[in-house]
């Protein structure tokens, strides 16, 4: 099996699904059983939980049976294999059965790298599962699920799903299948905002847009409703520091530059652009200084060094409507 498997060869012998991205493994493992039991519907499957490959069993598990059924047997946490479970791995995998597929799941990380490695040698068909660290890769996910489920929908939708849930994929995708089951027509910011009313109107991006506008009052009352409906502190102090920032960066760059190459030097999708180069206006130099100040305090105070971090986030609402209302009065960038 020193031939590399193709990416989309689902019945190929050996399957890597590699990270720590629990939806993507899941995904990576069920994409194979599918494959396997469209091929044959009497496939055997044994998803061996973590510590379940004990030694000396894996040569029970990949004994052809009577009937000559397909086989797939999947090891998950395969990073923390005991070494004579390694060892007999490594040898399987030299010489796999014919009809039986592996499912190796393996965290990537340094622990176990052997085994990964002998996996790759061995021409394993690799699957990245990587946890999505960046916005922008959880946004692209968001797309993807639409384009996945055969609907379209606005960027500024998927962004408002992304502010409304946050990081969990699934939780995500759970609200990508719902909406493309229960919206018939277009799929925007509209129809998020009615289906997470709660949540898509409460997030720390909302209680930011307001605040950035100068508009106290109104982000005070978010910020209230946030916290009440579980909204994380520190994500609120991300979202604070996300809209300060990004006003200070936009008014950095050329007046004259066109919205799309604006959106590529900032790293912005142009509807954002066109978002804050509204709510700049009137922000100077020092009104950013001052509000980037006073967010940074407050996210001290929400990591510990407050009793009473719904406080500090109030004031740090307050001083950033502040900031950009005495920005007004002042000379603008």
């Amino acid at each position: 099996m020193a031939r590399k498997s193709a990416p989309d060869d689902l019945l190929a012998p050996l399957t890597l699904a590699v990270g720590q991205e629990e939806l993507l493994l899941d995904r990576a493992v069920a994409q194979v059983v599918a494959a396997a039991k469209a091929a044959d519907p009497d496939t055997d499957v044994r998803d061996l939980p973590p510590g379940g490959l004990q030694p000396g069993s894996l040569a029970e598990l990949t004994t052809p049976s009577l009937f000559a059924e397909r086989k797939v047997i999947v090891v998950r946490a395969a990073q923390d294999l005991s070494a004579d479970s390694v060892k007999e791995v490594k040898a399987y995998i030299e010489a796999p059965v014919e009809e039986v597929i592996m499912v190796l799941v393996h965290a990537g990380g340094a622990k176990g790298k052997g085994l990964l490695d002998a996996g790759r040698k061995a021409g394993g068909r690799e699957v990245a599962c990587a946890k999505l660290a960046k916005a922008s890769e959880r946004l692209a996910f968001v797309r993807g699920e639409f384009r996945t489920l055969g609907r379209s929908a606005t960027p500024e939708a998927c962004q408002a799903l992304l502010d409304a849930l946050g990081s969990d994929l699934r939780e995500l995708a759970a609200a990508c299948s719902q909406l493309t089951s229960d919206v018939e027509g277009a799929i925007d910011e509209t129809v998020v905002a009615r289906y997470y009313s709660g949540r898509a109107e409460a997030t720390g991006f909302e209680v930011a847009d307001l605040a950035v506008t100068g508009r106290a009052a109104e982000a005070l009352e978010r910020l209230r409703w946030a916290l009440a409906v579980g909204q994380p502190p520190t994500g609120i102090t991300y979202a604070l520091a996300s809209g300060v920032r990004s006003i200070g960066r936009l008014a950095t760059t050329g007046r004259n530059m066109r919205p799309a190459d604006l959106a590529r030097e900032l790293g912005m999708p142009p509807w954002k652009v066109e978002r804050v180069r509204q709510q700049m206006r009137g922000w100077t130099g020092d009104a950013v200084a001052t509000a980037l100040t006073a967010i940074a305090q407050a996210d001290a105070a929400v990591k510990g060094g407050s009793d009473d971090p719904a406080f500090a986030l109030e004031r740090a609402v307050v001083a950033v409507a502040r900031a950009a209302r005495a920005g007004s009065r002042a000379p603008s960038y």
